[in-house]
């Protein structure tokens, strides 16, 4: 989880950076969950990742801000994914199951809309972060 959340996701930002920087413009989006803006039982490992995803992307916003790069967090709460998929605790699939049933999920397009606002914003102006629940969601 820290490899794919962090580790990749710093190297993917260093090297768009790069690119970016002779050009001085660009526009960098991560995209991190709502659990990087508070931790839950059962799901520490993943609460961690996302706060650093969130901490990352503040420190490169400061950095590339010098050659007039953007960088934008999303944050989303629960989206209609394969999330649980890919969760072997069962434990802790049965408790987000249990938590989403009655809940009416953002859809994928919801982000892609966040991220279509970020991004077509004048150039002085940064979506710092964008923080997005579903109305259910507490």
């Amino acid at each position: 989880m820290m490899d794919l959340n962090v580790t990749a996701l710093m190297h993917l930002s260093q090297a768009a950076l790069e690119t970016m920087k002779p050009q001085r413009s660009g526009h960098i989006v991560n995209i991190s969950s709502v659990s990087g803006r508070g931790a839950s039982p059962l799901s520490a490992g993943y609460s961690a990742s996302k706060w650093a995803v969130g901490g990352f992307s503040e420190g490169l916003r400061q950095e590339a801000r010098q050659d007039r790069i953007r960088v934008t967090v999303i944050e989303p709460g629960v989206v209609a994914t394969e999330l649980t998929d890919h969760i072997t605790h069962t434990q802790t699939k049965d408790a987000y199951e249990g938590r989403i049933k009655e809940m009416e999920m953002l859809q994928a397009e919801d982000i892609a809309a966040a991220v279509v606002y970020a991004v077509t914003q004048p150039e002085r102006v940064n979506v710092n972060e964008l923080l997005i629940r579903p109305l259910d969601q507490g």
